[in-house]
């Protein structure tokens, strides 16, 4: 059965026929948005732990997906990245079938609670709502209301009852190269499918980017925790401090009996702008500032407070990484905490949601400015940042406006901490540990459509292709190549599998 087969099928029940029966559109679209409710401002950028959105109550959830027209060519479902069936979860909510909502997530997405918190919805599935399109008003909050299913699930669940596995025998074994997105949505559909699969993961910890670059007001470790557990449920196996490349080979791995390959390592080089000063101390990368504090306890973090409070810190970036770490500095009782950023507000790549809670937390949004030098002291610490004025030219590649320098326009700042985030470049440890992988000119993996490599066996995603991106990109990815990988091992394309 096709996609499109199926969402007409699942529209067509008689349950979904009396819902629309029952509401009708035109009473549907006066219904107000339901905002999600969140902590006090004073309470949350005292609080590195605490969530700054808590979520929907169950009436909450009920009331925002009666806002849903349940559209019979959703738009939705094609904006989502892993072909999640909105429209059919969202009125199971509606119906107040929680679990079944979360079951019909699960048959594209495997981790749920994670994108319902930290993916842009509001770029992809909730702009192609027909609220957006065409009534000219806010999406319905498909993002809110998969975190709340996500999240029901794991207050109510019965975890004495396991996830099954498909009705297939065993099957081959499979690697996994790194935990993020990528790795974890590859290895769930795979493990689903038979296979014996064990991730792969050079840090100590498991996550990848969901653990040490995305802060706990954000995404809770907790989350990821309770996700990695239900993968362990499957079958998954988790091997850490495990660096393919060093200290396990390709050959290791093909010795060991995998049949199939699947890189996901990520981008984890951190990009510098190569301008004088960025070897100063108190510049860091955004994956040094942010790492380090994402680890900690929170009795670690309030013994490191005093020797963090009141700096001037500067963050360099427009993505969501640079809003994390700013959000970051005003939870260390930053004396003045600002983005800077060559282009304008408008072209920031930032959720929209991290933006406007980064200005109520207090960050000061310098744009259109750019570093062009860092000043030390003679201790050799940094101690202000001369900045390029800036204004927007033509698009770019990209399709956002040119920032062009404004000539002789330069102020000087003080400032004590810099966090670069500017964007990672590839490792290139793997790939050169594997001399037939073909690379492009920035170290990223070259793939063709079902994720394969130049050598059989061995499949790709996530940024280590893509350049660092989003979450359910790299998730789509993952799916992508348990599809194509599976197929050529088998000839089948199991119900569900992302094509």
């Amino acid at each position: 059965m096709t996609k499109q087969e199926l969402i007409k099928e699942r529209r067509n029940w008689d349950w979904r026929t009396e819902l629309r029966k029952a509401h009708p559109n035109k009473e549907r679209i006066q219904l107000d948005k339901t905002a999600m409710p969140e902590l006090p401002i004073q309470q949350r950028v005292t609080s590195f732990h605490e969530e700054v959105a808590l979520g929907y109550s169950m009436e909450e959830a009920m009331a925002e997906a009666r806002r849903c027209l349940d559209c019979p060519n959703p738009g939705c479902v094609e904006g989502c990245p892993v072909g999640i069936h909105i429209p059919s979860f969202i009125k199971l909510i509606e119906k107040g079938q929680m679990i079944d909502a979360v079951n019909i997530i699960r048959e594209t997405s495997s981790l749920p609670a994670v994108c319902g918190r930290v993916c842009p919805q509001e770029k992809q599935c909730e702009s192609q709502c027909i609220y957006t399109l065409s009534l000219k008003k806010q999406a319905v909050s498909i993002g809110n209301l998969e975190r709340y299913v996500a999240d029901y699930e794991r207050l109510h669940r019965d975890r004495s009852i396991k996830p099954q596995r498909g009705d297939t025998p065993q099957r081959g074994k499979i690697a996994v190269v790194g935990s993020g997105p990528a790795g974890l949505s590859f290895a769930t559909d795979m493990a689903k499918w038979g296979y014996d699969v064990t991730v792969y993961e050079a840090q100590a910890e498991l996550g990848g980017v969901l653990r040490y670059g995305i802060p706990e007001f954000c995404l809770p470790n907790s989350i990821i925790e309770d996700e990695l557990d239900k993968m362990r449920d499957l079958g998954v196996h988790f091997q850490t401090n495990t660096t393919v490349g060093k200290t396990i080979t390709y050959e290791d791995l093909k010795n060991l009996g995998m049949e199939g390959i699947f890189i996901a390592t990520g981008v984890g080089v951190a990009n510098y702008m190569n301008i004088p000063g960025e070897d100063l101390q108190g510049v860091y990368t955004a994956s040094e500032y942010l790492a380090k504090y994402n680890l900690m306890t929170p009795e670690e973090l309030a013994a490191e407070l005093p020797s963090l409070r009141g700096k001037r810190v500067a963050v360099i970036g427009g993505g969501n990484t640079a809003i994390d770490a700013v959000r970051t500095a005003i939870r260390f009782d930053a004396k003045e905490a600002m983005i800077v950023y060559r282009r304008g507000e408008d072209e920031m790549p930032a959720r929209a949601e991290e933006v406007r809670h980064a200005r109520e937390e207090g960050t000061h949004f310098l744009t259109l400015h750019n570093p062009v030098e860092y000043l030390g002291n003679e201790e050799g610490k940094v101690v202000a940042m001369r900045l390029q004025r800036m204004e927007l030219g033509a698009p770019d590649e990209s399709g956002r406006r040119r920032p062009v320098a404004i000539p002789g326009d330069i102020i000087t700042m003080p400032v004590d901490e810099v966090v670069v985030c500017i964007g990672y470049s590839a490792s290139t440890l793997l790939t050169k540990s594997m001399p037939d992988l073909q690379v492009d000119k920035w170290g990223n993996i070259i793939v063709n459509e079902g994720k394969q490599t130049s050598i059989p066996d061995v499949y790709a995603g996530g940024d280590i292709v893509r350049g660092a991106a989003t979450v359910i990109l790299a998730m789509g990815d993952g799916r992508r190549a348990a599809t194509a990988m599976h197929q050529r091992l088998t000839g089948r394309i199991e119900e569900g599998a992302l094509v």
